[in-house]
């Protein structure tokens, strides 16, 4: 999807920054293609698709090539979000090939920094986005996705952050505890946070989505608020910050979003935001248009001016709508409306 058509769709939009995947989620093989790549992928019980199609793409000089491109439709490369799993599962394993993995993630933020892409979006979870089911749960029947249920089926070996990793290997991962879960990432952060001190690179912790405290006999790291606002509290560094997601933020239960989102804005530490809306809270939720959920959009973009937030906003996932190009239609509308509140 990087290219000349969508920048000049994204420009007209009224788009002033970008985020990019290098991560293509939907890849089921060379001779097995998965479907259209600007959905929402779902997967089943074998994950979404195959890890490590693009990790050629981190390189300077086609990331420069991209950046280069969008200026030229007035763009800013602002993210790069995910490292692929092939790069790092080891690291959210704690598995043999965790430090030379470690090494690999160095080099992707040095390459960001050398390039003078300012943030990297990150999602520590051994189990990634799972249990999520498709159907037309927004306004007008639109295609959307949520979650009904918590598969706690186990890992199948091979099958890491949701995507398929080559492994011939028979049996399942073993579950890890909570507090193991949070060493690995305490461990990830000491390794990474000062190469992106140096790079003047932030590191952006998204929380987990679905938010719960268990996902196929897997803890979670930032499953609730206190949890996914603790990141904040281990380093104190601008180059810790949060990705904070709305609308996984509106799923968890048992707080006020807007105090929530209040605390985080006076701490100064979301790197950018997406900005969606949900009827609902894990494990029973939908997303649907940013118009029609439970979140009041006008007051949080209220609270963030209060705060002097000056990051980015972008419309994350939106319901398909019904016509030719569904997935350009829904994001339309949401940019408009985004537009329309700032």
């Amino acid at each position: 999807m990087l290219n000349d058509d969508n920048y000049a769709f994204a420009q007209q939009c009224g788009a002033t920054h970008a985020v990019i995947h290098l991560v293509d989620y939907q890849y089921q093989g060379e001779t097995k293609e998965g479907s259209k790549h600007d959905q929402q992928p779902t997967g089943n019980d074998e994950g979404w698709g195959k890890a490590g199609r693009n990790i050629t793409l981190w390189n300077s000089e086609f990331l420069n090539e991209i950046k280069t491109r969008m200026s030229y439709y007035g763009l800013e490369l602002l993210a790069v979000e995910n490292f692929d799993p092939l790069d790092w599962f080891d690291v959210l394993l704690d598995g043999p090939r965790r430090n030379q993995q470690i090494e690999k993630l160095k080099k992707h933020i040095n390459t960001l920094g050398e390039v003078g892409i300012p943030i990297m979006g990150y999602n520590f979870s051994i189990a990634g986005v799972t249990s999520r089911v498709e159907g037309a749960f927004a306004r007008g029947g639109a295609k959307s996705v949520g979650m009904t249920s918590v598969n706690n089926d186990p890992l199948p070996k091979g099958l890491v952050w949701n995507m398929r990793i080559e492994n011939s290997e028979k049996g399942t991962i073993p579950s890890a505890t909570e507090p193991e879960l949070w060493d690995r990432w305490r461990r990830f952060m000491d390794d990474i946070l000062p190469v992106a001190e140096a790079a003047g690179l932030t590191m952006a912790a998204h929380p987990d989505d679905p938010p719960v405290q268990t996902l196929r006999q897997q803890p979670r790291l930032g499953w609730n608020i206190e949890a996914y606002e603790s990141i904040l509290d281990y380093k104190s560094s601008k180059s810790n910050k949060l990705e904070l997601c709305l609308g996984t933020i509106a799923e968890m239960p048992n707080h006020d979003i807007y105090q929530s989102i209040q605390r985080i804005a006076k701490k100064d530490g979301i790197a950018y935001i997406h900005f969606r809306n949900v009827v609902g809270h894990a494990p029973d939720y939908r997303e649907v248009f940013i118009d029609e959920g439970f979140v009041d959009m006008k007051k949080i973009i209220g609270i963030l001016k209060k705060e002097n937030y000056n990051g980015v906003l972008i419309p994350d996932h939106a319901p398909e709508l019904t016509c030719n190009a569904p997935w350009h239609a829904g994001m339309a509308f949401a940019m408009g409306y985004i537009k329309s509140l700032l």
